[in-house]
């Protein structure tokens, strides 16, 4: 049975064709809920009421777009929601993590990123993936998302623009600022802890 059968059959009130529909996606949508909230019981949370209003709203799928990318629409809204309700973020200007510009000739200063060697040698791999965790929770939340969606989640930018409402180009130039930012954030980050030289 194809997807458009089963969301037929969801929408006439079958909770098995649901069901069936939503396994291909609920590990998705948990580990996009957890990239962007940083906690088990908040991914758990979003995860059980993306589910519920999944099931609430079936009758308003169209099929536009794809059954995993209208439930992946759902979850991105309940986790900003979430993060909204508990102020879980004291969320930055992006200006804060880009490269300053020169207030003489207006033009922007050089960055000079820290030469990371390779970072094996540095630490373990788990303690880079954490450094790089926290850098990517700092970010403003509509870069975090873009980012998460686009990298993690390994979406399209087409697919990335159509879950957070913009313009391909506008989720182009998020995807874009959220790189920069967390390149100069991380090169910060290793020159601080381990000295400009190796």
């Amino acid at each position: 049975m194809d997807e458009r059968e089963l969301v037929a059959k969801a929408q006439k009130g079958d909770f098995d064709a649901f069901l069936l529909l939503v396994n291909d996606h609920k590990t998705m949508v948990y580990n996009l809920a957890l990239k962007m909230t940083g906690s088990v019981q908040d991914a758990e949370d979003i995860v059980q009421d993306t589910l519920i209003k999944a099931i609430d709203k079936i009758d308003q799928f169209r099929g536009e777009s794809a059954f995993g990318t209208w439930l992946f629409s759902i979850a991105l809204n309940q986790s900003r929601a979430l993060l909204s309700k508990n102020k879980m973020r004291d969320l930055k200007p992006i200006e804060e993590y880009l490269p300053a510009v020169n207030s003489s000739d207006h033009a922007k200063e050089s960055i000079r990123l820290f030469d990371w060697g390779d970072p094996h040698k540095v630490m373990e791999q788990n303690e880079l993936r954490e450094i790089l965790d926290k850098a990517i929770d700092i970010l403003p939340l509509k870069y975090k998302e873009a980012f998460i969606l686009r990298y993690y989640e390994e979406l399209s930018i087409k697919e990335v623009a159509d879950l957070i409402g913009e313009s391909v180009s506008a989720a182009k130039s998020r995807v874009l600022r959220a790189r920069v930012a967390l390149r100069d954030h991380l090169s910060k980050v290793f020159e601080d802890s381990y000295g400009r030289t190796m």
